[in-house]
């Protein structure tokens, strides 16, 4: 049978360390009736009195723990509505398991609670998180969906403090494949993401209105795609960095429209704008300024 052990930062407290001190207190008692020598007598008495007070001590970390593991597992079946949850604990140096134990290890049901404030509810296979589970962040952030070998996994839902959310695919712990991320300020990103940013193709909304259709980079505006401005304009080119970067076409509201080259999401170069009447307007446009060159009919 293994030995019942309880871990604190101050105590180690176990059934065969209390029955050593007991018999050192009894051996003690011996000493003291065979002596007539005072001093030795107030020497014995004071040993025997500080090993007394580890013992309870000692009682009264063992109690508090036995009180912290029942509370555990009442919220453990409120939060989870599991019955018949076995009363284990598993102390670890970074926090500590209440659930169901397998082969030494969480397996099942069960609640990790962290020594920085986390906290994992859920689903447990051979120690690691796996399966079904609720994470809450010390921060404030709370992750709610599937898990594979500790690490978050396939459909997921991630809650953000500052009112931010997302809810889609993860791999390895980061956010991979198709998923909808919802920005406090009312921004909307629909799309592909990789490692935890947005790339591949994707939709951005504004909160004002505008709208960008295309592909991202490293959480970018990245290669092909369409800015729609809530004005009714719209740019349909090439994009770097999250700017107009390559050629591209700028559609006016009004029906016109210019093509030509951006350089930092600014024109660049020789632009020929053609009006919706027919009219060709050139202009050679620098990185800080504009040209007009001419006007034919």
């Amino acid at each position: 049978m293994e030995e019942n052990i309880y871990n604190s930062d101050n105590y180690i407290y176990s059934n065969n360390n209390k029955n050593i001190l007991f018999e050192i207190i009894n051996d003690l008692n011996q000493l003291k009736s065979y002596t007539k020598d005072n001093l030795i007598l107030v020497i014995l008495e004071d040993i025997q009195n500080k090993l007394n007070y580890i013992i309870n001590e000692n009682k009264k970390h063992l109690a508090l723990i036995k009180n912290k593991e029942s509370s555990f597992n009442n919220r453990f079946i409120n939060k989870l509505e599991i019955k018949n949850i076995p009363n284990e604990l598993l102390e670890y140096s970074n926090g500590q398991y209440i659930g169901e134990i397998v082969n030494g290890l969480p397996e099942g049901k069960g609640i990790w609670y962290g020594k920085d404030k986390d906290r994992y509810e859920g689903d447990f296979i051979k120690g690691n998180k796996e399966g079904k589970g609720i994470y809450y962040y010390n921060n404030g952030d709370k992750y709610e969906g599937n898990w594979k070998n500790g690490n978050k996994e396939e459909k997921g839902f991630y809650y953000y403090k500052s009112g931010d959310r997302y809810e889609g695919y993860w791999k390895n712990d980061k956010k991979e494949g198709k998923g909808i991320f919802y920005y406090k300020n009312g921004d909307k990103y629909e799309g592909e993401f990789k490692k935890g940013k947005k790339e591949g193709k994707g939709i951005f909304y504004y909160n004002n209105g505008n709208r960008y259709d295309g592909y991202f980079k490293n959480g970018n505006k990245d290669g092909k795609g369409i800015y729609y401005y809530a004005s009714g304009s719209r740019y349909e080119g090439d994009w770097k960095d999250d700017v107009k970067e390559g050629k591209g076409i700028y559609y006016y509201n009004n029906g016109d429209r210019m093509m030509g080259d951006y350089r930092y999401g600014k024109s660049k170069g020789l632009h020929v704008r053609l009006t919706r009447d027919g009219e060709i307007k050139t202009k050679l446009a620098c990185i800080t300024s504009v040209l007009y060159l001419s006007a034919v009919s």
